[in-house]
């Protein structure tokens, strides 16, 4: 039995073609109300996770499970539970929206008395309510992106899986289905594929990097950010020596100069910051301010899959 609040667990993903491997033993594990963001490079793996997860695709071994319904075994139900939006929309352009959602809601079973106000309540989650009689074909892409999210959660479903949702749009239709994404994440549980770094960091709580086919890291954004192989800090000197001075006093450590009494020091290894503080007593550097710099995650992920780069 699966334990209460989780909503989806794979484990051990692994997704042979032919003799190439695409997905090595990947374990994802989601909870009710959480937003999870799946990165990582291209060809990391992330597309074909992406199908087993919802029954698209079988995995060579492994196994999914979705609220206690085994995806191998019963994959009709365990379909059931899952809302789907591809990259490219599964949209019927010469269909209008209410038709089309409509046509949706058929197709996962909804019962017909049922229908009418499924596809309100999607409308309206979605910020489509004036927009039922509109062709899908006369919409903006920020709009299109609303139908194909209406459509991948019109039966409620407990685990909810986004795309590249947001490619293709302007900033202000960004910051919209960003906003979305996050009020959906409250009832429901969101797995995000995106390689726009600043909506992870907006939207997802915690954050799964493939690598090579790989789960090359898994945390939660916080831990992401303190994730950094080297240590990076900035300080201000009163007194500063040269830059050769203190990276000689750090094991030549970076040093650089960022403006007047202000340096950045880079340590590749260790944490600096003893060595400074002892430094700058013994030498009179006045020193005025020491702050760690926390690393972006842009940063960060260039660090975990720089192999591949």
């Amino acid at each position: 039995m699966v334990e209460r609040g989780i909503t989806l667990a794979a484990e051990g993903l692994t997704r042979l073609y032919g003799i190439n491997l695409a997905v090595s033993d990947v374990t994802i594990e989601l909870r009710r109300g959480e937003v999870i963001g799946l990165l990582g490079p291209n060809g990391a793996g992330k597309t074909t996770t992406m199908q087993m997860i919802t029954g698209n695709l079988a995995p060579t071994n492994g196994a999914i499970n979705v609220c206690g319904v085994d995806m191998i075994e019963n994959p009709t139900a365990a379909k059931n539970r899952i809302g789907y939006l591809p990259e490219i929309p599964p949209l019927y352009r010469e269909l209008r929206v209410d038709e089309f959602l409509t046509l949706a809601g058929r197709l996962r079973k909804i019962q017909r008395r049922d229908i009418k106000s499924a596809v309100n309540a999607a409308k309206q989650k979605c910020g489509l309510e004036n927009m039922g009689r509109r062709l899908i074909g006369a919409l903006s892409k920020g709009y299109r992106q609303r139908v194909g999210i209406a459509q991948a959660i019109i039966h409620e479903p407990d685990v909810i899986i986004l795309d590249e949702p947001t490619v293709g749009l302007d900033p202000n239709q960004i910051r919209e289905i960003r906003s979305l994404i996050r009020s959906l994440g409250d009832r429901h549980s969101i797995i995000l594929s995106t390689h726009i770094l600043p909506e992870v960091e907006a939207v997802c709580d915690r954050v799964h990097i493939l690598d090579h086919g790989k789960v090359a890291y898994s945390d939660t954004i916080r831990g992401m950010q303190s994730a950094r192989s080297e240590y990076v800090i900035d300080i201000a000197l009163q007194n500063p020596p040269s830059e050769s001075e203190i990276s000689a006093k750090l094991d030549n450590a970076e040093v650089e100069n960022k403006e007047g009494q202000e340096f950045r020091i880079t340590h590749p290894y260790k944490d600096p910051t003893d060595i400074i503080l002892k430094s700058a007593v013994e030498y009179g550097w006045g020193l005025f301010k020491l702050n760690p710099v926390q690393a972006s995650l842009e940063e960060v992920f260039v660090q975990l899959t720089k192999t591949t780069q």
